[in-house]
């Protein structure tokens, strides 16, 4: 549906209004439990409708002890067609206790990623469990139809490595609100990009290499276009954040191409997006201890990182093959990739035409690296920077059935990694303050109305790891990091006072292990927080506060604390299962704009 005037604004809040009056507002987070040594996030759940939901599962009590896929079927929901209200994933995983590396976990559905992330690492006493959603909503076009799955979650067993994992995951499809007339713009399909027709990452080991597909038969009625996108560090790229350039790489044990990287999008091999990558963190990252009961910022479940290609929905409509492709700036070796493309349709045209009329992306970014190092004596010190910035504009034009509609995203990424350096026979230092931040407009003509969309992210990260002699000949190691996202939205019509909804996700973790001179473990401590907050115009806000220690060799770190409604009115969580700024910047925009999934 075209929504072209800015009135639509006051029949949306109605709406949205509406909609939360007759559904009690919920805190949709599990209540962690203190002092369990079991894994704990202060992300909420996803608010779900009040209705029962349909449910389809995928799998169930699967255990992971090997590198094989494992395969499942799916049909939709019996008795419970789409459109649905809402469709939610929901997956459980576990780990024996023993010794067990993180490993990485995917979802696949005919071919198309609808899970990415890492799992918990156990300990000789804990034997952890977690629970992970995503709101699959805009995906509801694939499950519209039945399809073979499969989960990956490659795993050695054996003498060395004990640790077996398990999973169970479903979909619940919610059916439509009576209470609720519309829902906003859906993309009407979906598209997979993989490293296999069934479901693969592609594993992007030098700049050259691309998970790229060629669609032969792209429908020709295009209207609005996105690429969610995911480009995991791994092996020798695993922590890029540290990599320094390769005349001193060596010094340093790390593979070189210095500490930037991005994910470039391209059409047809035209530029045509980027994608930053956030700096993710596994719970074997640096110190196991790090990460105990507390993982890192999304480690559990990745986002995708949303890349908007309308401009070029005209030339995608033409009746031709068109070539997309993903490659990573600076990657060693490697990372693993996947995307969904998503297309909104126009419903009154069988055909739309346009052309891309602005397009100031270059291929490629250009660092500027800058080298203040010194080498005396076997011993090396300095600093290290290398910085990235980009600033660009893309525009299109597209002829609809309800008239031209003209698009222009402006984006600027700004990416800054700035390390200290220290290492001789006694002393290993290497300490990192990283940031990234990316603002984006993106403006959309329909008729009489320009809608403005604007976005803005930060992903600041600090992170010391630091090896320093102790009294009794021994070591201490001490690791500390500092890991963000944060996100914010401003939308609304031209001329009119836009809305603003934000939220961010802070992990502060420390830990220290002192050694002997023969190398055994004498101490430890860690400790460690997480905040998560979320507030928008419609009355939604949740906040939680969460933290835990551990003191010596004996027990476990656990859950020390926790905090909620920090922010909030009353101090009381609250999220309605109808996101009302969902709804709204939804409609609004005519596309997707969601901040909590």
């Amino acid at each position: 549906m075209s929504r072209k005037v800015p009135l639509h604004l006051d029949g949306l809040f109605v709406l949205a209004l509406f909609a939360t009056l007759l559904s009690p507002a919920i805190a949709a987070a599990d209540s962690p439990t203190i002092g369990s040594p079991n894994v704990a996030v202060a992300d909420p759940l996803i608010p779900q409708p009040l209705m029962a939901p349909c449910t389809v599962t995928l799998y169930q009590n699967q255990a992971f002890a090997d590198y094989n896929a494992k395969p499942f079927a799916y049909a939709p929901p019996a008795g419970c067609p789409g459109p649905w209200q809402k469709v939610v994933l929901s997956a459980d995983y576990s780990v024996t206790m023993g010794r067990q590396f993180d490993r990485t976990a995917t979802i696949w559905l005919g071919g198309a990623i609808i899970y990415f992330g890492t799992t918990q690492e156990p300990s000789a006493t804990v034997s952890p469990s977690w629970h992970i959603e995503r709101d699959l909503t805009d995906y509801s076009a694939l499950f519209a139809d039945a399809h073979n799955g499969r989960a990956i979650l490659g795993n050695t067993v054996d003498h060395t490595y004990t640790g077996i994992l398990h999973g169970t995951a479903q979909l619940l499809f919610f059916p439509l609100a009576p209470t609720v007339p519309d829902h906003p713009p859906r993309p009407d399909l979906l598209l997979p990009m993989a490293g296999s027709a069934d479901g693969s990452t592609a594993d992007l080991a030098k700049p050259s290499d691309q998970l790229a597909v060629t669609f032969n038969t792209l429908p020709t009625n295009i209207e609005r276009a996105f690429l969610d996108v995911y480009a995991q560090s791994q092996s020798d790229d695993e922590f890029w954040y540290f990599n320094l350039p390769d005349d001193i790489a060596a010094t340093f044990q790390d593979g070189g191409s210095t500490a930037f990287r991005e994910a470039e999008i391209s059409i047809d091999g035209q530029p045509a997006g980027v994608s930053p990558i956030y700096p993710w963190i596994y719970t074997g990252g640096a110190d196991p201890l790090l990460w105990r009961p507390i993982p890192g910022v999304q480690t559990l479940a990745f986002e995708p990182y949303r890349v908007d290609l309308t401009p070029f929905a005209g030339p995608l409509s033409d009746g031709r093959s068109h070539k997309i492709a993903l490659s990573v700036f600076n990657t060693i070796n490697h990372f693993a990739t996947a995307a969904n493309l998503l297309l909104y349709l126009d419903h009154g045209a069988t055909r739309v035409t346009g052309s891309v009329t602005n397009n100031t992306l270059t291929a490629a970014p250009t660092p500027t690296v800058v080298e203040n190092v010194t080498t005396n004596s076997g011993e090396t010190s300095g600093s290290v920077s290398v910085t990235s910035n980009r600033s660009f504009t893309i525009a299109g034009t597209l002829a609809t059935s309800h008239g031209v509609v003209t698009t222009q995203i402006q984006q600027k990424i700004a990416f800054s990694n700035v390390q200290q350096l220290d290492t001789s026979s006694t002393v290993y230092k290497q300490d990192i303050v990283q940031n990234t931040t990316i603002d984006s407009i993106t403006q959309r003509t329909d008729g009489a109305a320009t809608s403005i969309v604007h976005e803005q992210r930060s992903y600041p990260l600090s992170f010391n790891f630091d090896q320093t002699p102790s009294a009794n000949g021994g070591q201490i190691q001490a690791t500390k990091v500092d890991q963000e996202f944060k996100q914010q939205f401003d939308i609304g019509y031209q001329g009119y006072t836009a809305r603003t909804a934000t939220r961010d996700n802070h992990v502060v973790t420390s830990a220290t292990r002192s050694f002997d001179a023969g190398g055994s473990t004498t101490d430890l401590q860690a400790d460690a927080t997480q905040t998560y907050a979320y507030g928008d115009p419609f009355g939604a806000c949740y906040g939680r506060t969460i933290s835990s220690s551990r003191r010596g060799l004996a027990n476990p770190a656990t859950l020390t604390a926790t905090a909620d409604g920090n922010g909030c009115p009353s101090s009381t969580n609250a999220l309605s299962w109808f996101d009302d700024y969902y709804n709204y910047g939804s409609s609004v925009s005519n596309a997707t704009v969601q901040l909590l999934r």
